[in-house]
Order: structure tokens, then C-alpha cells, then sequence
């Protein structure tokens, strides 16, 4: 699963350039550490071979809902069933309406053996740190007098990094060529297929990372080991 990601950069020019599209993301969806869902992401989508940038709402919303905060929150779509289950099946089969999830990064949590224990953070990034695209799906909805964009990011099973802390990781879409060809509506099931392990890399995360709301590079960063307790001198 995807339930926290990164965006740590911050240079809108260098985002738009690398994902072909005339607009910069809004500065709200830049500089993240800590991508909570409900909270605005960067997306981009394409229509009649035209590509636009805009924040959503992360966490898709049911075309039939009739307001926010009941029912699922669906923060996430199966590869396996994308195609089949409501409400993703009617996006996924609508090009207009796949789109690339902005990110440089995603979270997963180990259990620690100990119940009285935090769970551990990892951070995954794709080469070296570099940005890229989950593979994405947007609707909106009508909530009250306005419409509303959300969206959700599809997943995988994980590959070797990332299985040894979760069973499945998002779809991070493998380059430009991958993109294109993902909002263009293919359904090439190895798009969809878990990233290559030697281009994935894991590091453990502060826990601070643990609670919504926090933010700060210091958070993929871990924490400082505690100095060790003087012993006496006898």
C-alpha cells in the first residue's frame, strides 16, 4: 500500500519541465516530508494530447458521494482489480482520467517486536532520490455547490527491497516513455508492475514521521542514536 509519500522538492520549473507540462504544481504540494491523505497533491493528467499540472484532494471521491468523511477513504486501488471494482474501473477505463501522482519518495512501517514499541519508518526513493509518477486515477464530484477533484494511487506487489516491511508497494511508473503511455490509456499490464529492485532504495526514517501533520527534512532522515550512558569512574 501507499498511506505517506515526499515531494521534498521545491523547484516548480524543474518539476513541469520533467513532466512535460506548460504549469507549475502549486507551492502547497512542494517542499512535503510528509503527505498525509485528505491533503492536496500535485498530479498531472492529459487530454486530447494536452498535459495539465493541479492539486487534488488525495484520497478518491466516490462520484455519488454526497459529502466528505463517509465511507472508505481511498487512498489506494489493486493493480489486480483496478479494472473491475468500483469506483476505479469507470476512471480506469477513461484516459482523461489516469494521471501521474508527483512524488520523490514514499513511506512504509515496520512492526517492532516489541508491542510497546513504535513502529520503524522506511523511506523508499527511485534513483538516487530523483523525482517520478506513481500511476494515478482522478474523478470529481460534486460536494454541496462544488465540484471537487480527488484522486487515488494504484499498487503492486512489492519487489525485493521493499518486501521484507510490506507484501505491496505503489506503482512508480519506470520513466517518461512509461508516463506517456500510462495516461494515454495502454493497458499493458507491465506498467503496472512493481519498479525494478536495483533502481529502488530503502533507509530508515525518523519516527516522528508517524504522526499526520508533522513536517521538516528532518523527518527522512533517522533519528540520532542516544549517546551512550558514562560509565562511572571508580
Amino acid at each position: 500500500m501507499c498511506g505517506r509519500f515526499t515531494l521534498t522538492k521545491v523547484d516548480g520549473h524543474g518539476i513541469a519541465q520533467r513532466f512535460d507540462v506548460p504549469q507549475y504544481p502549486e507551492e502547497a504540494t512542494l517542499g512535503r516530508f510528509n503527505v498525509c491523505p485528505t491533503e492536496q497533491i500535485a498530479i498531472v493528467s492529459e487530454k486530447e494530447r494536452e498535459r495539465k499540472m493541479r492539486a487534488v484532494r488525495w484520497g478518491l471521491v466516490p462520484s455519488w458521494a454526497k459529502e466528505l468523511g463517509k465511507g472508505p477513504l481511498l487512498i489506494n486501488a489493486r493493480r489486480e482489480s483496478v479494472a473491475s471494482k468500483k469506483p476505479f474501473a469507470d476512471l480506469y477505463a477513461r484516459p482523461d482520467r489516469r494521471c501521474l501522482v508527483l512524488a520523490d519518495g514514499w513511506y512504509e512501517w515496520l512492526r517492532s517486536e516489541s508491542p510497546e514499541q513504535p513502529r520503524v519508518p522506511f523511506r523508499y526513493t527511485v534513483d538516487g532520490g530523483e523525482p517520478f509518477a506513481f500511476a494515478g486515477l482522478f474523478g470529481w464530484t460534486k460536494i454541496g455547490e462544488d465540484f471537487l477533484a480527488s484522486a487515488t494511487i494504484l499498487t503492486t506487489g512489492a519487489n525485493e527491497v521493499c518486501s521484507p516491511v510490506h507484501d505491496r508497494m505503489p506503482v512508480v511508473l519506470g520513466g517518461p516513455e512509461e508516463e506517456a503511455a500510462w495516461i494515454a490509456g495502454a493497458d499493458d499490464p507491465e506498467l503496472l508492475a512493481p519498479l525494478a529492485a536495483a533502481r529502488t532504495s530503502a533507509r530508515p526514517a525518523n519516527p516522528a514521521v508517524n504522526r499526520a501533520g508533522v513536517e521538516g527534512p528532518e523527518l527522512i532522515e533517522p533519528p540520532s542514536p542516544e549517546p551512550r550512558a558514562q560509565q562511572s569512574l571508580l
